[in-house]
């Protein structure tokens, strides 16, 4: 009993180590490393280099896959430039195999306790971060350490290594290298305890080859379940995933029955007689032989993906997310990407519905204020689930810079909603000038479209700034927000003027007025959304 407990106990505090390690890595650096991944695709060669770099950084390539699933679904990568990244991460996920191979064992306890230090006495958020970092390091050594010992005393025990020495067949092997690696969510462990049980005398060579092609297949689990609630291009991203290591173990494994006699001895070679450091190293050469086999047919797989899953997904669809799903969250490090995304196609719709709004107050067509109303209720849809997901997506550990945005994302979200408003306000107004028949002066209507279009310019470039995070359009923005303020004083003089004078009715004076204050507002909420980028109120911003 006594056995079993510390096995489970190093397994746990080794899953701990990873995921605290995986997680702070994400949390400290995953916002950088996702805007240079968004842009690392354009050649096949390098994608594939960076993807493997990537998550030999954050020692996870579930969460890189999911995070490529996610930018397909956002719009923001293509299928066709997803495929290197997806290789890579193959390559770079065999990094945690080749660190359990070198015996750090013995300075896990002085690792743990810097790794503490950092965060205990770090002051500002990324030190804490990295202390997350060096201390999941140091507990996944020390789980390591635990398992070892457990496993030395496993070989007392007959009945296991009779077990254990049944798995001859590869068929087995891959079976349970899948199981265990669906269970656990990621092939770096699997092959990681794999390797602490072949350097124990405990499974063959030749068997942990066939489990290491099995834990690849299991690896595909994170961005398959990701994939479940998007758009055709991410579950053919997850697609691409699967068939690369579906096709590389039936590959691989072909070659293994026919060669098993000439690749054990060669990985034991190069290993240096080391049984661990061969598990290691026969991961990262199936998954480099695999990459190198495959990458030259990526366009193919893009091509098979698609008649597997064919057809495209009905853009536009009423009240329906594209961006991110009601039930499913597809990774901290990319929410925010994923609700930035959802927010900018809301703004896309209540830009649409202020341009209908006013075409159909002055050539009263029933069809565009009808479609304004229907439009309406998709922001509102929007609003809520957006807000909903925001709240969600707040109570996760997320990377600094992403945290640090999520105060401005719901009063962005807020402000979108609030010109949405004046959107409909507007066609309220037409019906009204519709069933009473109002009519305004030819110089009232020149003043309106004309602080109707600054503040369509302004509400443009709002989402501009917000969009690219570039803060150098803020003076310009104050200028056209400051020229509509002077120009909505400047109308409702004019229209007192033209009401002293017996030129508009009582009535078209009232609705002219509620256009030029519903403007002015517009120009106010998109100068909000602007400088939610800053720090600064908009009002304390110099011009």
């Amino acid at each position: 009993m006594e056995l079993i407990l510390t096995l489970l106990g190093g397994l746990g505090l080794f899953l701990f180590g990873m995921t605290f390690m995986s997680q702070g890595l994400q949390k400290a650096a995953g916002a950088k490393l996702r805007s240079i991944l968004e842009v690392m695709t354009k050649n096949k060669i390098v994608a594939v280099i960076f993807g493997a770099l990537f998550t030999a950084i954050i020692q996870s390539s579930g969460a890189t896959t999911v995070m490529v699933v996610s930018f397909v679904n956002a719009g923001i990568m293509s299928l066709a430039q997803s495929v290197g990244i997806i290789f890579g991460a193959n390559i770079g996920t065999t990094i945690t195999s080749q660190l359990v191979a070198f015996n750090l064992t013995g300075v896990a306890p002085f690792i743990l306790f810097v790794g503490a230090v950092f965060m205990m006495f770090g002051k500002k958020p990324m030190v804490k971060k990295i202390g997350e970092v060096i201390l999941g390091f140091g507990a996944l050594f020390m789980g390591i350490s635990m398992m070892k010992d457990a496993m030395a005393d496993l070989r007392n025990y007959q009945s296991v290594l009779h077990v254990l020495g049944s798995l001859d067949n590869p068929l087995l092997g891959i079976l349970m290298g899948t199981v265990i690696t669906v269970i656990v969510q990621s092939s770096s462990v699997t092959v990681s305890i794999l390797l602490l049980m072949a350097g124990q005398g405990l499974i063959d060579l030749s068997v942990c080859f066939y489990v290491i092609l099995g834990c690849n297949i299991g690896s595909c689990t994170p961005a398959v379940l990701a994939s479940l609630d998007t758009r055709k291009e991410a579950k053919r991203a997850a697609l691409i995933h699967v068939m690369f290591n579906v096709f590389g173990m039936v590959i691989i494994g072909l070659l293994l029955a026919l060669g098993m006699q000439y690749f054990e001895p060669f990985i034991l070679k190069i290993s240096g007689s080391d049984v661990g450091r061969c598990v290691a190293n026969a991961d990262t050469l199936f998954k480099t032989f695999q990459t190198i086999l495959f990458l030259p047919l990526s366009s193919q797989f893009v091509a098979l993906t698609k008649l597997i899953i064919p057809g495209e997904d009905k853009e536009n669809q009423d009240y329906q997310l594209m961006y991110i799903g009601k039930q499913n969250i597809f990774s901290p490090s990319t929410a925010v990407v994923e609700t930035t995304q959802e927010i900018e196609r809301m703004a896309k719709m209540a830009y649409d519905n202020l341009e209908f709004s006013m075409e159909g107050f002055f050539d009263g067509s029933q069809e565009k204020i009808q479609q304004v109303y229907e439009t309406e209720k998709q922001i509102d849809f929007l609003s809520h689930e957006i807000t909903n997901y925001l709240v969600k997506i707040n109570q996760l550990q997320l990377p600094v810079t992403d945290a640090e945005r999520i105060g401005g994302l719901f009063h962005v979200v807020s402000d979108i909603e609030r010109i949405g408003d004046h959107a409909e306000n507007i066609a309220d107004a037409a019906i009204k000038c519709i069933e009473d028949g109002i009519s305004f002066t030819k110089k009232g209507t020149k003043e309106i479209l004309e602080m109707h279009e600054r503040a369509m310019r302004i509400f443009k470039e709002s989402m501009e700034m917000f969009i690219t995070q570039n803060a150098d359009m803020q003076n310009e923005i104050m200028e056209l927000e400051n020229s509509i303020d002077r120009m909505e004083r400047e109308l409702q003089q004019n229209h007192v003027k033209r009401m002293a004078k017996g030129k508009c009715s009582p009535m078209a004076g009232i609705i002219f007025t509620d256009l030029v204050t519903g403007l002015e507002r517009i120009g106010d909420h998109s100068t909000n959304i602007a400088f939610s980028i800053l720090e600064k109120d908009p009002e304390e911003a110099t011009i």
